[in-house]
Formats: structure tokens, sequence, C-alpha cells
């Protein structure tokens, strides 16, 4: 099947990266990417002719190349002066000019809405919501804070995210801007005959800061009477209910029967351990009781890392490999989720589900 040509030129890489994510995203495996950071190179490339679907160029490298004799369907110039959105003729190039330094959803949906024949032609089948299980052997490696920041990281990224903290007894709602539990009575009598139709019901307690999230319980799940099975119903009612791309299931490290379940019901799972020798072991043993944990399903993150101290990641039998390495939040008590989502590390582990 042809795939549309694609070239993104631009010398301000910090520019170019949430765009190529961007295309990445939504026409991944559709389309042949190229990114282009070096004058040089894009000189280069055009002293010969080339056949381009879509060229996304910067100005300075646009006035300083010869394109007008290269076959280039579309071609979008990328300005650093807003005069508004508006198609200019150079020669027989039809170019499109679009204001640089707007949003980068502003800028794709330019791109995609003058483009017409080109994108339009690919067959865009609906990504199917992904369940993310965010799991671990033991408590303490940081396993909430990376599920928060990687909730609100995707979000950022223009995907629609449920966050729902599957703990017995909860805590993650010290970070939240809204810690109240869900109050009415009602919906607890719902949760106690709960099945996979329950998400409807108990929509409207929904909440959203950047991502939406369910709401922490006024009590742990034994004094409620409520099954933990409760969790496995909503994510699935959720997912049905097609409102998202991702939901995000944070669940405490007890490994069980219903930890069994959500293990299967995942579409990802992130294991986040440490590097010390007890999460490690844990792990270890972990994993030997789990199928398929060297499949493309499971993703290891080593969360806390510090190069100075021992890693007993290193060690000869263990039974399972690191993805990424995500270094110490020095200022902990001073982050919030946006804060944690900034960095590099939840970012790369974010863009790993993508």
């Amino acid at each position: 099947m042809y795939k549309p040509r694609i070239i993104i030129a631009d010398t301000d890489e910090n520019y170019l990266t949430p765009l190529q994510l961007k295309f990445v995203e939504e026409y991944f495996d559709k389309v042949n990417l190229e990114i282009i950071t070096e004058k040089t190179y894009f000189e280069e490339l055009f002293s010969t002719p080339q056949k381009v679907d879509i060229l996304v160029v910067s100005e300075d490298l646009y006035h300083d190349t010869n394109l007008q004799r290269h076959n280039i369907h579309h071609t979008f110039l990328m300005t650093e002066q807003n005069g508004g959105d508006e198609k200019g003729q150079t020669e027989d190039l039809a170019t499109v000019r679009i204001f640089k330094y707007t949003s980068i959803k502003v800028v794709f949906n330019e791109i995609i809405a003058n483009s017409s024949g080109v994108l339009q032609t690919i067959s865009e089948k609906q990504q199917e919501c992904q369940i993310v299980l965010v799991y671990s052997a033991s408590g303490g490696v940081g396993k909430t804070t990376l599920a928060l920041g990687m909730s609100h990281c995707l979000t950022k990224n223009y995907k629609r995210v449920l966050y729902i903290n599957a703990a017995s007894i909860q805590f993650f709602q010290q970070l939240l801007e809204n810690q109240s539990a869900i109050s009415a009575s009602d919906v607890y009598a719902k949760l106690a005959r709960a099945n996979e139709q329950i998400f409807p019901e108990i929509q409207h307690v929904i909440r959203r800061e950047t991502f939406h999230y369910l709401p922490p319980f006024k009590a742990p799940l034994m004094s409620l009477g409520l099954p933990y099975s409760i969790y496995e119903n909503i994510a699935r009612s959720a997912k049905a209910s097609k409102q998202y791309d991702y939901i995000i299931i944070d669940a405490d490290p007890t490994f069980d029967e219903d930890k069994a379940r959500l293990l299967s019901i995942a579409d990802r799972v992130v294991m986040v351990t440490n590097q010390n020798r007890k999460s490690v072991y844990a792990t270890n043993v972990l994993v030997n009781h789990i199928d398929g944990v060297d499949s493309e399903k499971y993703f290891f993150i080593c969360n806390d890392f510090d190069k100075e101290e021992e890693n007993a990641l290193m060690g000869p039998d263990i039974r399972f490999k690191i993805n990424d390495y995500i270094g110490h939040f020095g200022f902990y008590d001073q982050m919030n989720i946006e804060d944690f989502s900034k960095d590099s590390g939840v970012q790369r582990m974010s863009f790993l589900m993508l």
C-alpha cells in the first residue's frame, strides 16, 4: 500500500518534536515521515528532484532553497509573524502559510484540512481504547506518581484518559486539587451490584484535573462492603463506552486472583521497580508467576534511579529486562502532577504507550 511521503523541516528541534509526535500518533505506519533539522542536509536533499506529498517547512529553509522545480503536492510554510492563515503563490508552487507559534493542535489541523487527496485517502481506523495497568511487586516504588504523571502527559498529547486508582485503601488524592471523596450513598449502592455496565451509572461522579479520574472512596473497600472486582468492572465498562483512548489502572501490589484478572484484561502492563535488592527480588519473584512477561505487552520501568547507588538490576539472575530508567525527583514534596508529567523519563514512558 502506498504511503504518503511527509517531510517536516525546521532547524528548531524543540519545535519539531511535538509536531512529529502528533503525526506519529495519528498516522503511525501509514505515512513515510522524514524529519530534517540541518540546513545543509535540507539543501543537499533538494539539490536533486524530489517527489513529496506534504512539505512542512520553516521560512528560513523555504526562502533559501529553490523548491519550485520539485514535485510537491502540498507545501505548508511556517511563518514567524502572525498574519493569519492565508494561501499564497510563489511562481507555480502553491503554499499555505500557517503561523508557527500557535498550538501544535491548530497547526496539525490546518495541515490536515488543506491536504485533501493525501491524508484523507488513508483508511483511518479508530484506535480502540487501551487499558494500561501500572503495577509493582512491592510498595513504595513510586508507582502512583508515575501513573498520574503518565495520565497527565498523555492528556497533554491530545489523548482522552481515565485514571482509576485501584487500591483497597486509597491515598492518591493527596496529589489532587480536589481531595474529597465520593459521598453520594446511591453511588455506593450501584457499585455494590456493579457489573460490566456500571460506568454509565456512575459517570456523573467522574472528575477532571486535565485528565479524567474516578474520585476516591470515602472508606476502604472492606468497610464499604465492596469487592475488589468493581475496578475491573468499571474499567471494562468505561472501555466499552468508547469515550477514552487510555484507561490507566493504578493497582496496589498484592498479587491475587483479582490482580491476575486485571493483568489479563490489560492491553499494556507497566511494571515499576526500584534498583534496590528488595524491590528487584520481589519483582523477580512476581514475574516467575506471570505468563508472557517477555511479550510486547509488558514494560519494566526502574523508578528513582541513582547511578551512584548499587543497582541490583545488574544481577545475573534477573528474569526481566528494564525498558527505561527514571531518575530521582529532587523536590518531590514540592511537585504536583503536572511537574511529574514534564519529567523526561515520565514522558518517555508515556510515549511507549502510543
